[in-house]
């Protein structure tokens, strides 16, 4: 995975990411196709897994066959909206590892503030992944991608449903080596810092909180 932003444009991945922009959807329909969706961006995500062969035995006769090589991988959660896609990708990676970095952002500053931060051992042996719904300002992707480099992971992924053109600028400035996959880049961030077009605050549409 040589390009720093991917967009996946597959037809399922944007007619969903379509659905769940709109206001009028439920949350229980929000959640479900971001649930949808994640599965959908974890195969591309993950496209460049580490592979090896076993000797099985199928009804017919011996082979060898592919099966993913090393450790298993870490998916880092950036709480709280981050488990939307967690959940998702954990349905198709069921054996990975899982840790969580707990960061809000300062509403006047926009800067990130750290609250929590637990994290699988070996991260240096393991493709990280980092799933966060939104790369707004980048401030706080950046940020706890720095944290995980300093628990030793170097081969990082980042997973998100939207970007904004300031998120990917950010987070190429500050982790050019980290790649990011999303589903859309869209226009520009808002006075709030929020993304536009977007679709509101995913936290809060995944939770039916305000």
């Amino acid at each position: 995975m040589k390009q720093h932003l991917t967009v996946v444009t597959h037809p399922l991945v944007q007619h969903k990411l379509t659905i769940m922009r709109e206001k009028e959807t439920s949350t229980a329909v929000f959640r479900q196709l971001l649930h949808e969706i994640s599965q959908l961006l974890a195969y591309e995500v993950t496209y460049e897994l580490d592979m090896t062969t076993r000797r099985i035995e199928t009804p017919l006769e011996e082979m060898d066959a592919p099966v993913l090589a090393g450790r298993k991988l870490a998916l880092i959660s950036i709480l709280r909206a981050g488990n939307g896609l967690l959940d998702g990708m954990l349905g198709l990676i069921p054996s990975a590892r899982v840790g969580f970095v707990g960061l809000y952002r300062d509403e006047a500053t926009l800067q990130p503030v750290q609250y929590y931060y637990k994290v699988p051992d070996h991260l240096d042996e393991r493709m990280v992944i980092v799933v966060d719904p939104m790369l707004a300002t980048g401030n706080s992707s950046a940020a706890a991608v720095d944290l995980l480099k300093q628990s030793g992971a170097k081969n990082i992924r980042f997973l998100c449903l939207l970007a904004a053109p300031e998120g990917v600028a950010r987070m190429k400035e500050a982790h050019p080596d980290v790649p990011i996959v999303t589903a859309s880049l869209d226009e520009r961030l808002n006075d709030l810092g929020y993304i536009l077009p977007g679709l509101g605050d995913a936290g809060d549409r995944m939770y039916g909180t305000k």
